[in-house]
């Protein structure tokens, strides 16, 4: 399991993840690189859920990019749709992070597609202790963006046994 956040704040978005890949109750890695800057799209994807699913959706959604020329909101539609009527990707399991300097969406297999009112979000086992922190950052500090996804990294970390300190952490320019 693992833990991705997304925070909107400023002229900064964010997403970040843990590097722990679980077994059962076993620790099996410590540094995977969950969260991925697609540079051809200026787009940030993060995946909680098995590694082989999430490469898979991500390889997925980058081709949705490029069919239709980089609109995000057009491709998470269709790899929504694509993904919950698919025999073979509906038995996927995963959750997927996706972000541009506009937007920021969850997708999942069930045909979720989900754009925080808030510009936060987050997923996986830890999800909602990052989420919560993240809120509680964002209404109580002033801290970027940025230093609010490594807080609530940090913290989910602390209190989540599938959730690790080895983070890695994208940042994009927003558009306010």
């Amino acid at each position: 399991m693992t833990t991705i956040v997304s925070v909107r704040r400023g002229d900064q978005v964010v997403v970040g993840g843990d590097g722990q890949v679980s077994l059962g109750n076993t620790v099996m890695k410590g540094t995977a690189k969950k969260v991925n800057f697609l540079p051809k799209h200026n787009v940030i994807t993060g995946f909680a859920g098995s590694t082989a699913d999430a490469i898979t959706l991500r390889d997925l959604f980058e081709q949705q990019l490029d069919k239709h020329h980089g609109n995000i909101v057009n491709a998470v539609i269709s790899l929504a749709r694509e993904w919950r009527t698919d025999r073979a990707l509906r038995r996927l399991e995963a959750l997927m992070l996706v972000a541009n300097s506009e937007k920021t969406y969850l997708l999942s297999g069930t045909g979720d597609v989900i754009e925080p009112e808030d510009g936060i979000i987050a997923i996986g086992s830890g999800g909602n202790y990052a989420l919560a922190a993240a809120k509680a950052l964002v209404a109580n500090t002033d801290d970027s963006a940025r230093d609010i996804v490594e807080k609530s990294l940090h913290i989910a970390a602390d209190i989540c046994v599938f959730t690790n300190h080895s983070l890695t952490i994208e940042t994009l320019p927003a558009k306010v």
